[in-house]
């Protein structure tokens, strides 16, 4: 006999006290609580740590983070985080076709984003196996150690929420990203 797991997203009422005060947080800064957030929140210290850990102070801009966020959920096969970082990418100044390009892990319009996406699909798909010629594009236009690090963090926090959303496929509630 088959059997279909269903995941369910927990309303406000259904998570703890801790969990509901993000809810109520998240609401007001972004003016609802994302799916991805409030699944989070089934279990009682996840919604914290993971904000914790994509909150954290970065070397790199939001923007350079938009470029990992969109290659990593392209790669991991994300339609949630394809979705919300579409948005996302948008608000911090890619167009569509940037946004399509960045998915794909390149970025012709932009030497040292290219550096940083051809870097972070080849750290994801070969769990950190780069090639010398990758590692070498990614330093000689002027990312450092300490951006790799922090490349490497967002990549591990983005596969996070990529497998998350892979496992239960609940609603995505961002416009819909174009598929590859």
């Amino acid at each position: 006999m088959e059997t279909t797991t269903k995941f369910t997203v927990p309303t406000r009422e259904e998570v703890t006290s801790n969990n509901q005060a993000i809810f109520d947080t998240l609401k007001s800064n972004l003016g609802f609580v994302p799916n991805l957030y409030a699944y989070y929140a089934k279990n009682e210290t996840a919604l914290p740590d993971y904000l914790a850990l994509q909150n954290r102070k970065s070397t790199l801009k939001a923007k350079e983070r938009e470029v990992i966020n969109l290659v990593v959920s392209q790669y991991n096969g994300c339609r949630y985080c394809q979705s919300a970082h579409t948005a996302l990418g948008k608000m911090n100044g890619f167009n569509d076709t940037q946004i399509l390009e960045l998915r794909k892990g390149t970025a012709s319009f932009d030497e040292k984003l290219n550096a940083l996406a051809e870097f972070t699909l080849a750290a994801a798909s070969n769990k950190g196996n780069v090639s010398e010629e990758i590692k070498n594009n990614f330093f000689n236009v002027g990312y450092t150690e300490s951006n790799m690090i922090d490349a490497v963090i967002i990549i591990g926090d983005k596969t996070i929420s990529n497998y998350i959303h892979n496992l239960a496929g609940f609603e995505i509630d961002f416009p819909i990203a174009v598929e590859l």
